[in-house]
């Protein structure tokens, strides 16, 4: 390291400077700063809370600290909608009416739909649930969320749970499930749409 023995000696005995004793305080601030806002403040509000505290620091050196304390803000992921009831096609009455309980599998089929961010950017996931095993019996990954997205998770769903004629499948009023193509796959499949009220997850 081309470093003399000496030297090395000298500067692990050095007493720390007063600068060293700072950062050293500050650091310990700014992760009691981080953990207080569940890790969402940058460098722009750990200046104020630090300067709050009559501390004297600038956005550099917050940047600084907050490298040395090991914390980055967490970015807010924008809100992705995922349900579009603003349509004119027909909306099916609310069988269910937030019962949900069934004795028997393949009765009462639920769906809904979520996002996720990848590495290939928000990519929609649409999961069918069999409410008397509560588990996901039919699903379907895309990066728009489509009439198809829904109808390949509810045909994954009906090969693998083979419900019983009239069983219903229970949705939000989305465009999706309203939508005629959506539809023809219910009934041709003898099941019953229900869906919630409009603002009723």
């Amino acid at each position: 390291m081309e470093v003399s023995r000496t030297g090395y000696y000298n500067w692990r005995n050095r007493e720390p400077s007063a600068r060293d004793k700072e950062h050293e305080r500050l650091v310990s601030r700014v992760r009691e700063i981080h953990k207080k806002s569940r890790g969402t403040y940058g460098s722009r509000r750990i200046v104020q809370q630090l300067q709050l505290g009559g501390n004297s620091c600038g956005k550099h050196k917050a940047g600084v600290l907050m490298k040395l304390a090991g914390v980055e803000a967490r970015p807010k992921k924008k809100f992705k909608a995922t349900t579009d009831s603003k349509h004119n096609l027909p909306v099916a009455p609310n069988l269910l009416k937030r019962d949900f309980s069934t004795n028997a599998p393949g009765c009462v089929l639920v769906w809904d739909i979520t996002y996720i961010w990848t590495k290939e950017g928000w990519l929609y996931l649409a999961v069918v649930i069999d409410l008397f095993s509560r588990r996901v019996v039919g699903w379907a990954l895309n990066r728009r969320m489509t009439k198809q997205l829904a109808i390949d998770a509810l045909l994954m769903a009906i090969w693998r749970v083979k419900p019983i004629k009239g069983a219903m499948f229970h949705s939000d009023r989305g465009s999706q499930y309203c939508s005629h193509a959506f539809q023809r796959v219910l009934r041709l499949y003898g099941m019953r749409s229900s869906m919630s009220r409009k603002g009723d997850c």
